[in-house]
């Protein structure tokens, strides 16, 4: 189980170094929101407990503040997607995360939405 956290840290970590090379948007760059994102991990994964962790919930609050604009959200929707691909994210976990962490999110939490039609609200 150990072993598997692991390499679960390890995917995410080279996830982060392939998609730094990506532009910002407004100063949030890929690599900051994945970092940002990082103790809500375990949690998507599904070898934390069954809530995500205080400051996992606050690295969500944070992105959504940040994403105060189309161009943004789909920034942030297009690196998410790609990071998503390379972990074995738990799908229920992921559509769960908003109401644990008490924030409406301005992109869509699944792994197959276009992020070409993330919301322009």
């Amino acid at each position: 189980m150990k072993l598997m956290g692991c390499w679960s840290l390890i995917v995410f970590g080279l996830v982060v170094m392939v998609l730094n090379n990506a532009s910002p948007a407004n100063g949030v760059t890929c690599q900051e929101a994945l970092m940002t994102l990082m103790p809500c991990e375990p949690y998507l994964v599904g070898s934390g407990p069954g809530t995500p962790a205080v400051p996992c919930c606050a690295g969500v609050q944070t992105l959504v503040s940040e994403a105060s604009s189309t161009e943004i959200r789909r920034s942030l929707c297009e690196c998410l997607k790609k990071a998503a691909a390379g972990m074995k994210i738990d799908p229920g976990r992921l559509k769960a995360m908003p109401e644990f962490c008490k924030v409406s999110m301005p992109v869509p939490l699944d792994p197959a939405v276009d992020c070409s039609k993330v919301p322009l609200f």
